[in-house]
């Protein structure tokens, strides 16, 4: 395994960088907020010797937001938020093309994993961004002696977000977290329409399947769930809904998708896809009634929604059949296929999210992160949502780069939004 210089990082092939170039120009072709953004903090510099470790999927997307810090004047160093999420060449370029540290190896081993983590808060941030709170924790449980450098945190994704809110409210989280999962332009772009497509597309990439009159289970109806099913359905699936929450599961019934419980769901899937960011939701009893030749996968962040160990136990056999496709054959001959290690599949077996959706979601992170360095001795230690004008500023960006125009209020009807003298 090559390695890159020790002062910026470790990749697996530096000599990969040419074509990481390319790709992260690519994405920056898609993703024109942040160049906005980035165009006014190479003139402001509002991040101007801030140190920040960033832990996220190392993706042409993720390298435009390091630059985009880098540019505003931010010292930013990268790790992985999962061990098969990283681009190698995009690693690769961003140490040698933008002199950007990076700690990511793609199937980089668990200890490999977190001595990356180790190796960016080794770099005293001043400012972590997370997607999925590793960095977070391993800052509150292993790295007590950098909390007072720390100004606060930023978070992209909903299970790192839930982590996070339980850390506040044991009263163990030290520094202000803003949520950027929680804006609108990040949740209901981001979550729905870029996990929608890219979870098909990691699968179709691993398995070339025809999604076409395929049954398949939706794991969770949440916002990313909303987008899986959607997508799904597009391609003329036959699209069921396992949920726990009675009003997200009636929203799917009216959206017109089937839900039963999974006991059920697992008897007739032929493609099972997690999007709910808890443990165990295909476990031993669901592997036991499921068919011979079922497909199954995961999109929520980490890799414990599908229980492994459980399919491992069961299993007389296994190899690999496809790149990114394990074939489990059970004591009863029936095979399992698990897809990208049970983790993002879409990440493990595809390039991620299309960079127009991160567009918005890493403007969010570029805003988020001036806003902590302009406001961090008024924020409470907690989980801040992100504020509701950054929000609109995205959106209103993202509009105009689509050379889309809205209406605005009359004072009229300013006046009359704002009165309640006028009745019928």
């Amino acid at each position: 395994m090559a390695t890159a210089k020790k002062q910026l990082g470790d990749v697996k092939d530096i000599g990969l960088a040419p074509k990481g170039k390319l790709r992260i120009e690519w994405a920056n072709q898609w993703m024109p907020v942040l160049r906005v953004i980035r165009k006014r903090f190479i003139k402001e510099r509002p991040l101007e010797g801030v140190r920040i470790s960033a832990c996220l999927h190392v993706t042409t997307e993720t390298a435009n937001l390091a630059i985009t810090l880098r540019d505003g004047g931010a010292n930013v160093v990268v790790c992985a938020s999962n061990p098969l999420s990283t681009q190698d060449d995009v690693a690769s370029s961003l140490v040698k093309d933008y002199n950007i540290p990076v700690y990511a190896i793609k199937g980089e081993d668990t200890n490999t994993y977190y001595s990356h983590i180790g190796a960016a808060l080794d770099h005293k941030p001043q400012i972590t961004m997370d997607d999925g709170a590793d960095l977070v924790t391993a800052v509150l449980t292993k790295r007590k002696d950098i909390i007072p450098e720390i100004l606060g945190s930023t978070e992209e994704t909903t299970t790192g977000v839930i982590r996070l809110r339980s850390m506040a409210k044991e009263g163990v989280l030290k520094f202000p977290v803003v949520a950027v999962n929680d804006a609108n332009t990040k949740h209901l772009f981001d979550n729905r329409y870029g996990t929608g497509q890219s979870t098909l597309d990691g699968i179709l990439r691993a398995t070339n399947v025809l999604f076409a009159g395929m049954k398949v289970v939706v794991c969770g109806y949440g916002w990313c769930g909303r987008g899986v099913a959607m997508r799904a359905k597009g391609l003329g699936s036959d699209v069921i809904i396992t949920e726990i929450e009675p009003t997200r599961a009636l929203e799917a019934v009216m959206d017109g998708f089937r839900v039963m419980p999974m006991p059920e769901a697992a008897k007739i899937g032929d493609v099972f896809i997690t999007v709910t960011g808890n443990k165990s939701i295909l476990r031993e009893e669901h592997f036991k009634a499921m068919h011979d030749g079922a497909l199954v996968c995961n999109s929520g962040h980490f890799n414990v929604e599908i229980d492994i160990p459980a399919l491992e136990k069961m299993a007389l056999s296994k190899r690999t059949t496809r790149e990114f496709v394990e074939e489990y054959t059970l004591r009863d001959g029936r095979k399992i296929f698990l897809l990208g290690e049970g983790r993002l599949v879409n990440l493990a077996a595809g390039e991620g999210h299309p960079a127009v959706v991160m567009d918005m979601s890493f403007a969010n992170q570029a805003l988020a992160a001036e806003y902590i360095v302009k406001n961090a001795k008024k924020l409470e230690h907690k989980v801040h949502s992100m504020p509701a004008d950054i929000d609109r500023e995205v959106a209103r960006l993202k509009l105009e780069s689509m050379g889309v125009a809205i209406d605005k209020l009359t004072r009229e009807q300013e006046e009359y939004l704002a009165s309640w003298s006028e009745g019928t």
